[in-house]
C-alpha cells in the first residue's frame, strides 16, 4: 500500500487504477475459483480513491446532501478535496470507518404506491465507489451475458435486441417476470456468502456488511434497521443486487449449456415435447423467452420462485404473466410484438410503448403548461429540447417513425400554444413572424426539436461477447445512453 504516496491527479489515477482493474479480471478470468485476499489495500490506494471522489463528483447527485449535510461544493469549498480524502482514507486504514444511515426518499411509482430511494452520505458514496471500481472487474468474470443491467459496456438496447433475436427464431412464449421489492428484499446473508467465493479480505467484508446494515433515516425523521435489502441509490447497490441475482443467470445458463447447447440438442428436446428457453435480466427485471407451448413458460414460474427463494426474494404476482409474442409485452419501456409486415410475413416489432409515451408527454406538457413571468420562449425551447431529445435518442432503434411523427405534432403544438398564451393581445400573423419564420418554432437561434428528422435504426444484437473496459475492443457508452438506460428502466417496472 502507498502510505505516504501524494494524491495523484486525476490523469495519473485513471491509468493506475484501470491497470490495477485489468489485472483484477484477468486473474478473476484465468482462475474462476481463485478468492482474493488483499483487497483493502487497494480500496485505500490514494489512485482508487480520487477516482472514487472524481466519479462521485461528477454525479448529479453530488448536489443533494446525505445525514450529514455536506455536498461536493461544500467539500471543495469548505474542507478540500485532499483533506476530505486523507480523511477518508486514514479512517479506512485504521478500522474505524463507520457508514452513516442512508437519507430516505420516496418517488411515486406507477399505480399510486412509492418506491424507496436511500441518499447515502458524500463520504459514504465515495467510498462505495472505490469498493465498487475493485470488486466489479472480479464479478464482471463470472456474469453470464443474458445480465444487462448496470454493468460496464451494456444497456437496454442490448437486452431488446436479444429478445427480438429470439422471438424471430421460435420463442413464442414469454414469461414476463418481476421480482417484489428485489432491492428492499435481498437476504444479507445471500449476498455475503456469493461475495465470499470470490473475496477472502475480511476488511472488505466487513465494509460491505457495514453498508448493508447502516440504516435508514425515513422522512418522518425515524431511524430504520435494515434487516435486508440494499438500498437504491447507492453506487454499490446495483453490483450488489447483481451478484445476488446471479444464481439466477447462472441457473438458465447452465440448463441452456447441458441440455440445448447446439441446435440438434434443442431440436431433440422439442421433439420429445420439451421446449427450450433463455433468460434475458435487465436488473431486477427479467423475461424468459420459451420455445414450447403456454405449459412450458407457466411451469418455468415454479422454477425461477425455487431459484430465488434462497436469496430471500419472490416473484410480484401483479406483474408476472405468461404471454405470446403475437400478443406482445412491454419490456425496458419498448412494446415488443409480432406483426404482419408489408410484404405478409410475420415480423417482430419493438417500437415505445403507451405507457412511455404517456410518459415523455406528461413531461411536455407539465413544461408547457405555465408561461411563468421569467421564462423566456428560448428557456422554454431548451427545457422541451432536452426531454425530446433524450427521450427519442433511447427510442429511435426501433420501429419508432409512427410514435416520432405523432410525438412532433403533439410537442408542435403544446409549445405554440404556450406561445399564443404569453401573447394574448397578438394574433397569429405576429406569432408567425416573430417565432414560426420557417414555420417551425424557434427563438434566440434556439429551435425546437424536430422527431422525425432524428430518424430510426435497428439496434443490432452485439452477442456474448461484449467487450468490458478492461478488455480490448470497449468502446463506452455515451452519458446520455448509461442515464437513459436508468430513467426508461424506472418508467418500464
Amino acid at each position: 500500500m502507498n502510505t505516504g504516496a501524494p494524491w495523484p491527479v486525476p490523469k495519473e489515477a485513471q491509468d493506475r487504477v484501470l491497470g490495477i482493474q485489468r489485472k483484477l479480471h484477468k486473474w478473476a478470468s484465468d482462475d474462476p475459483n481463485r478468492r482474493f485476499s488483499d483487497l483493502h489495500n487497494l480500496v485505500c490506494d490514494p489512485a482508487t480513491l480520487m477516482m472514487a471522489w472524481l466519479r462521485v463528483r461528477s454525479n448529479r447527485g453530488s448536489r443533494s446532501a446525505g445525514v450529514d449535510g455536506q455536498t461536493a461544493r461544500h467539500v471543495e469549498q469548505q474542507v478540500g478535496v485532499e483533506k476530505f480524502l486523507d480523511g477518508l482514507r486514514e479512517e479506512l486504514r485504521s478500522g474505524s470507518f463507520r457508514p452513516l444511515p442512508v437519507k430516505e426518499r420516496l418517488i411515486p411509482k406507477r399505480g399510486g404506491k412509492l418506491r424507496r430511494l436511500g441518499v447515502p452520505a458524500l463520504r459514504d458514496r465515495v467510498i462505495q465507489a472505490a469498493l465498487k471500481t475493485v470488486l466489479e472487474p472480479i464479478f464482471e468474470a463470472d456474469f453470464k451475458p443474458c445480465s444487462y443491467g448496470f454493468r460496464p459496456g451494456r444497456r437496454a438496447h442490448d437486452a431488446i435486441a436479444e429478445i427480438h433475436l429470439l422471438a424471430t427464431h421460435s420463442y413464442e412464449w414469454v414469461l414476463e417476470a418481476d421480482i417484489k421489492a428485489c432491492f428492499d428484499e435481498i437476504s444479507h446473508v445471500a449476498v455475503q456468502d456469493r461475495l465470499r467465493a470470490r473475496v477472502a479480505d475480511k476488511r472488505v467484508m466487513a465494509l460491505v456488511k457495514a453498508f448493508l446494515k447502516a440504516g435508514i433515516l425515513t422522512e418522518l425523521g425515524g431511524q430504520e434497521e435494515t434487516l435486508s435489502g440494499t438500498p437504491q441509490g447507492g453506487i454499490l447497490s446495483p453490483l450488489i443486487a447483481n451478484v445476488a441475482l446471479s444464481a439466477l443467470d447462472e441457473h438458465f445458463t447452465q440448463a441452456w449449456q447441458t441440455k440445448m447447447a447446439t441446435r440438434v440438442e434443442r431440436a431433440k428436446v422439442r421433439r420429445h415435447g420439451g421446449a427450450t428457453y433463455r433468460l434475458v435480466r435487465y436488473a431486477d427485471d427479467f423475461v424468459v423467452c420459451v420455445a414450447g407451448g403456454k405449459e412450458h413458460a407457466e411451469a418455468l414460474k415454479a422454477e425461477v420462485e425455487q431459484v430465488i427463494a434462497p436469496l430471500g426474494l419472490k416473484l410480484s404476482p401483479e406483474k408476472t404473466r405468461v404471454v405470446s409474442i403475437d400478443e406482445g409485452f412491454d419490456f425496458l419501456g419498448f412494446a415488443i410484438k409480432r406483426v404482419r409486415g408489408r410484404h405478409g410475413r410475420l415480423v417482430i416489432h419493438t417500437y415505445p410503448s403507451k405507457r412511455s409515451l404517456q410518459a415523455v408527454k406528461v413531461k411536455v406538457r407539465q413544461i408547457t403548461k405555465h408561461t411563468g413571468p421569467d421564462q423566456a420562449p428560448d428557456q422554454l425551447l431548451h427545457r422541451v429540447n432536452r426531454v425530446l431529445r433524450g427521450w427519442c435518442n433511447y427510442f429511435r432503434h426501433g420501429v419508432s417513425s409512427a410514435t416520432f411523427g405523432y410525438l412532433r405534432h403533439y410537442a408542435y403544438w403544446r409549445v405554440v400554444g404556450w406561445l399564443r398564451r404569453k401573447h394574448r393581445k397578438r394574433n397569429w400573423s405576429w406569432l408567425r413572424r416573430t417565432y414560426l419564420k420557417e414555420r417551425w418554432p424557434a427563438h434566440n437561434g434556439v429551435e425546437l426539436f424536430n422527431p422525425v428528422a432524428l430518424g430510426t435504426s435497428r439496434y443490432r444484437y452485439r452477442g456474448a461477447q461484449i467487450p468490458l473496459p478492461w478488455t480490448a475492443g470497449y468502446v463506452a457508452l455515451r452519458d446520455h445512453a448509461t442515464a437513459m438506460d436508468y430513467l426508461e428502466g424506472l418508467i418500464a417496472r
